[in-house]
C-alpha cells in the first residue's frame, strides 16, 4: 500500500502554494515533508485527505483508503476528559489498556479527570496525537504533532509513533530536522 503525488500544483489568488510536488510514500515508512511556515505542508495533507483539490497534478490512493490525522488545530472537546475525547472519536475501536499506555507514555495520566480546556497547549497537542495514533487508518497524517512539547516528551512521543506507524502509511509536517533523523524517516521538501 502506498500513497503516490504526481506533479501537484495549488495556488491560492495567484500565490503557488504547492509547485510541482512529486513523491511516493509506502506502508511502514515515516515520510517527512518538510517546508517553513505557510511552505504548503497543511494544503498537501488536506489534499491527500479530500478536503481540498489541486489546481493541476494527482494523488493515487488505494480503494477505501482510510485516514488518521493530527490537524494543526487541536479539535477536541473542550468541556469533556482526555478518555471521553479518545472514545467519542474511537467508538468501538476504544481500547481502554492501548489508550491508557499512550497517556501514560506521553504524561497525561495525572490529568484524566480534569476537562481539557484545563490542559495547556502541549497536553491538548498529546492528546490529539494520541487519538490519532490509536484510530484505526492506512494513512496516518501529523501536521506538527510536536508543537509545545518539551524535549523529553517529544522523545516519548517520537517513540509513539515509531510504534504506531507500523503497517501505515505515515506523513509527518515538522519544522524540526531531527525528528524525521530520529524516526529515520524519507524526506520529501517542498520549495
Amino acid at each position: 500500500m502506498s500513497v503516490t503525488v504526481k506533479h501537484l500544483y495549488k495556488s491560492y489568488q495567484g500565490r503557488a502554494v504547492l509547485r510541482d510536488v512529486s513523491f511516493r510514500a509506502g506502508r511502514g515508512r515515516v515520510t517527512c515533508v518538510e517546508a517553513p511556515s505557510g511552505g504548503g505542508k497543511t494544503t498537501l495533507f488536506r489534499i491527500l485527505m479530500g478536503l481540498e483539490s489541486p489546481d493541476s497534478g494527482a494523488v493515487t490512493l488505494p480503494e477505501s483508503c482510510t485516514f488518521s490525522a493530527v490537524f494543526q488545530e487541536d479539535r477536541l472537546l473542550s468541556g469533556r476528559d482526555a478518555r471521553y475525547n479518545l472514545r467519542f472519536v474511537l467508538g468501538r475501536a476504544y481500547d481502554e489498556t492501548a489508550a491508557r499506555t499512550l497517556l501514560d507514555a506521553l504524561g497525561l495520566s495525572d490529568a484524566l479527570e480534569k476537562p481539557v480546556r484545563d490542559y495547556s497547549g502541549g497536553m491538548r497537542r498529546r492528546l490529539a496525537l494520541i487519538r490519532a495514533l490509536l484510530m484505526p487508518s492506512d494513512v496516518l497524517i501529523l501536521d506538527e504533532p510536536f508543537t509545545g512539547t518539551d524535549a523529553q516528551t517529544r522523545r516519548c512521543a517520537l517513540d509513539a509513533v515509531r510504534r504506531y506507524a507500523a503497517g501505515r502509511v505515515t506523513l509527518l509536517a515538522t519544522h524540526t530536522r531531527s525528528d524525521a533523523n530520529a524516526l529515520d524517516a524519507d524526506t520529501v521538501r517542498l520549495r
